[in-house]
């Protein structure tokens, strides 16, 4: 089995597969250190906290993990907030950075005697609809290899080899660019309030996240198309502390920027996810806006359903739950794609300068007035929040 992709997906997939004896491989492009270091997405829904537990892989998100119940909006109308882990199904989020669970990931695969091949870059996959694909690639110091297998699975994102080997029109993409950025700032400064915060301002959208008691994430609307150091350390605080009424609930805590990056909002899924001996799973199955915080768990859930599947064909002889992956798989994207829509058009005035820009920001309003006020809309809105 060769993995391409040393992200959350390729690395569930690699721990279970080794600790049910089935021979594998994981290929990752770039280094230990930047897969180790590389900030992603740090909330972790209740039942990917039960996937590791259940494989005994939760043992670092165990120790340092912080349990997140509770989300704040800020808007002209007012702010309010919702604890969401009291609502719904009762369940909460793990605030955990994801370059923590990698490693932890990591260290657990190569402890159990795990093959991981960094700086190998995949270039192409061959022969998926046969039984003995292969996987041509660079290896580190600049050499041509061809690894086989009996399957691939891509995990390597929407850019990797995965992606470009599929056959001309063996696919459909469903995209949908939602006309959104974010400049996102990772501060060494402690969080400014207990909750995450998403603010509703004329101006744009602003957040919250929290990464560690020393550490939060911010996210600050921007034009399509500003570059990442566009703006100034100054502009950044001032711009969260306007969008964020600083003046009414109180100062944000300031610090260094460790890090920048502009997110272009889009959404993104292939179907099927099956061809042949060729199986996707994590970004290379799904793109899905971070406005939702399910990019992470949606790639544990795939895995955990990849290697169940691959188990009982590879060591039992039973394909139907392959047969099943890729149908099981695109119910769960989908319904975390209607959610993160919908969470986008709450956010952000997608409205544009025409007759009809009244009304849709009314529409808006009407959305957040009730989720202030109506459990029942509370509920669902907790459920599909933590929920993949």
């Amino acid at each position: 089995m060769v993995i391409l992709g040393a992200g959350p997906a390729g690395l569930v997939l690699a721990n279970l597969l080794h600790a049910n004896g089935v021979d594998c491989v994981v290929l990752e492009r770039a280094t230990r250190t930047h897969v180790q270091t590389r900030a992603r997405a740090g909330f972790l829904a209740a039942n990917t906290v039960r996937i590791l537990e259940r494989h005994g892989l939760a043992g670092g998100l165990h120790r340092h993990g912080r349990p997140h119940g509770s989300c704040e909006f800020r808007t002209e109308d007012g702010s309010f907030r919702l604890d969401y882990g009291g609502l719904g199904r009762g369940e909460q989020h793990t605030v955990y950075p994801q370059q923590e669970l990698v490693s932890d990931l990591l260290a657990r695969f190569l402890d159990a005697g795990g093959r991981i091949r960094f700086e190998t870059e995949a270039l192409a996959v061959l022969g998926a609809d046969g039984q003995r694909p292969s996987v041509s690639v660079r290896e580190a110091d600049g050499r041509p290899r061809l690894w086989r297998a009996r399957y691939v699975a891509g995990c390597d994102g929407r850019h990797g080899a995965t992606r470009r080997s599929l056959p001309p029109g063996s696919v459909r993409r469903h995209h949908r660019d939602h006309g959104v950025s974010w400049l996102g700032v990772l501060a060494q400064a402690p969080p400014s309030l207990d909750a995450v915060g998403y603010a509703l301002h004329r101006r744009g959208f602003a957040g919250h996240m929290a990464r560690s008691p020393e550490v939060t994430r911010y996210y600050l609307q921007c034009e399509p198309g500003t570059a990442a150091d566009a703006w100034s350390e100054e502009r950044i605080w001032h711009e969260l502390a306007v969008r964020m009424r600083a003046a009414d609930h109180g100062p944000l805590h300031q610090g260094p920027i460790l890090r920048r990056d502009v997110i272009d909002l889009r959404s993104d899924v292939l179907e099927p996810l099956r061809h042949g001996a060729l199986l996707l799973a994590g970004d290379a199955a799904s793109l899905i806006s971070p406005s939702a915080a399910k990019g992470a768990n949606l790639a544990v859930l795939e895995a955990e359903l990849l290697a169940d599947a691959l188990i009982d064909d590879l060591t039992r002889g039973d394909s139907r739950a392959l047969a099943r992956y890729s149908a099981q798989c695109l119910t769960h994207i989908w319904r975390a794609q209607e959610f993160s829509h919908w969470m986008i058009q709450l956010l952000h005035d997608t409205s544009g300068p025409d007759d009809e820009s009244p009304f849709q920001r009314r529409l808006r309003r009407a959305r957040i007035e009730s989720l202030r006020t109506s459990r029942t809309h509370q509920d669902w809105f907790a459920e599909n929040y933590v929920g993949v």
